[in-house]
């Protein structure tokens, strides 16, 4: 389990975070949403420990991650970030092999149990074929595949992905999230998640965060946290809500006229 107590984080003078407290469970997918600039990457990346806090702490399996060594953090925690080049120039397996490197010190070759990691993670996320195919000639949503292989490559309990679905279409999102839904089930991996479309996280999270200017606005099942009262203030924007089968469906209508304002 990762836990965040009291985490505060600021850039110069502006606050990002504000006193944020949560837990990324075993077994469970934990979505961070809120609109443009509510903090939702920052505290990601404090997290995993690229970003110190300013307050507060974070512990990981009940082990500070300020007194974790970067090779100990990587080994912990596997991460999945926004924007790796389309074009860059190695096969799918090199790149899935990447995902070892914490488990090697110094230069150290891979070895036939890094292979066999890599071709693992591969078959899980549906890649083994393409192993050796340049990565730069993927196409989005195998891209991410690749990454999220190289994650699992790490054999780390927790995972967290930055936005993994932005720029794929709808099929590669729903591809990409059963997916990362299936190893926490599977897997049992701690699974935290950063989300714009709130219909993905409702379809795809167990719980749900929203940030609102780096403070905490809602926190728990997707059905207590979606609702128009915590939605419009944050994103201004009328907020129709339809119970469905499997969860939650959204409807947005743009609002042109100020909504209330989120309450102090």
């Amino acid at each position: 389990m990762i836990s965040a107590t009291g985490v505060s984080f600021s850039y110069g003078s502006g606050d990002v975070l504000d006193h944020v407290d949560l837990q990324v469970r075993h077994g469970e997918v934990l979505g961070l949403v809120g609109p443009n600039g509510s903090g939702k990457s920052t505290l990601l990346r404090v997290l995993y420990g690229s970003l110190a806090p300013h307050a507060g702490r974070v512990l990981v399996d009940h082990a500070d991650l300020k007194d974790l060594n970067a090779r100990e953090v990587a080994q912990a925690v596997s991460v999945v970030v926004q924007e790796t080049p389309g074009d860059f120039p190695l096969l799918v397996s090199d790149m899935v092999l990447l995902g070892r490197t914490p488990h090697h010190s110094g230069l150290g070759r891979h070895n036939a149990r890094d292979e066999q990691a890599a071709a693992r993670a591969l078959e899980r996320v549906g890649m083994l074929g393409r192993a050796d195919h340049g990565f730069d000639r993927l196409s989005g949503g195998e891209r991410q595949r690749v990454l999220i292989a190289r994650a699992l490559a790490h054999e780390a309990p927790h995972m967290l992905l930055d936005e993994p679905t932005n720029h794929l279409d709808i099929r590669y999102q729903h591809q990409v999230l059963d997916l990362v839904r299936g190893l926490a089930r599977t897997d049992r991996h701690a699974i935290a998640i950063v989300l714009h479309d709130l219909n993905l996280a409702a379809t795809y999270c167990d719980r749900l965060l929203l940030l609102h200017q780096g403070r905490i606005v809602a926190y728990g099942s997707p059905s207590d946290v979606l609702t128009p009262e915590n939605l419009e203030p944050v994103y201004q924007v009328q907020v129709r809500r339809l119970e469905v089968d499997d969860g939650v469906h959204l409807v947005f209508t743009p609002s042109f006229s100020p909504l209330p304002p989120l309450s102090a």
